[in-house]
């Protein structure tokens, strides 16, 4: 049972989205899909979710899901513009509804926007398992970047979101709403039981100093033994005084703000106003 792997790399958010397939079934998954956005001009486009469409017809592959590491905070997400062209159920982690309880008040949201995670198909539980052709998708609840994020193991890969990055970035940042440090540090110790030689793949890279190249992915083995934050031998206490110390020194991402009210919605861009413009909102003086 072979699981075939094609990432797509998206410039502007340093941002890795994969198209996953059965290669018995020709069944398919695509997790974390970009939604092009120029804050500039507040302007979306779709080419890079068309570059991931391109290859689910040219390999005539089913498209199963749309699925979300997380809510994303530096893109959005282009999960409704790939269900119309495809077709799929779109899933994230079964506590999305606590990002969305934060965030629904942040963003003043419109009367009857429901903070249930009702906006997505599928509410995936820690230890949910979803079918693939012949192979299954099982789901890790990671939290501590935010509250609901999971990693998808599939076969011999995990694709790990923000959980972590290549081993010579470290960790996800764990001061946004709901994040904590001592949380990641646990959620990553259940990715550390898997194989060594578990293929893990990356939602993002920022090539660390001195590498020349995006990196998009790693094994288990590699980040227990060389993560410059999360190696084997970091105590928890280490690790939450590194990390907190670190998330001080970082500015936000310069998309947090569309990127998050968008993601909470599955993607789907706020209702338009009366004038029949839709628009995003941009608190004052909040953060």
């Amino acid at each position: 049972m072979a699981l075939s792997v094609k990432e797509f790399f998206d410039n502007d958010s340093n941002t890795y989205s994969y198209v996953v397939w059965c290669d018995q079934r020709l069944q398919a998954a695509i997790i974390d899909p970009v939604l092009n956005f120029d804050a500039a001009s507040g302007r979306t486009s779709v080419k890079t979710a068309d570059a991931l469409i391109a290859l689910v017809k040219e390999l005539g592959l089913t498209l199963c899901y749309v699925l979300e590491t997380h809510v994303h905070a530096d893109h959005l997400s282009a999960a409704p513009y790939i269900r119309q062209q495809l077709g799929g159920q779109t899933g994230i982690g079964s506590r999305i509804h606590q990002v969305q309880q934060v965030f629904a008040g942040i963003f003043h949201t419109e009367e009857g926007f429901k903070t249930d995670g009702s906006q997505f198909d599928l509410l995936l539980d820690d230890g949910a398992v979803l079918p693939l052709g012949e192979l299954q998708i099982r789901v890790i609840h990671t939290p501590g970047h935010t509250p609901a994020c999971v990693c998808y193991q599939i076969a011999d890969a995990v694709f790990v979101g923000d959980t972590l990055f290549m081993p010579d970035y470290g960790s996800a940042r764990c001061d946004f709403p709901g994040g904590d440090a001592a949380t990641l540090y646990k959620s990553v110790q259940k990715l550390f039981v898997l194989p060594d030689e578990t293929r893990m793949f990356l939602c993002h890279d920022y090539k660390a100093a001195g590498r020349n190249e995006f990196s998009f992915q790693t094994t288990v083995g590699a980040q227990k033994q060389q993560n410059i934050h999360l190696r084997q031998g970091v105590t928890e206490q280490e690790f939450v005084a590194l990390r907190t110390a670190r998330d001080a020194t970082l500015s936000m991402p310069k998309l947090l703000l569309p990127s998050v009210q968008v993601n909470m919605r599955a993607g789907q861009l706020p209702p338009a106003e009366d004038n029949g413009v839709v628009y995003l909102k941009l608190p004052l003086n909040l953060f």
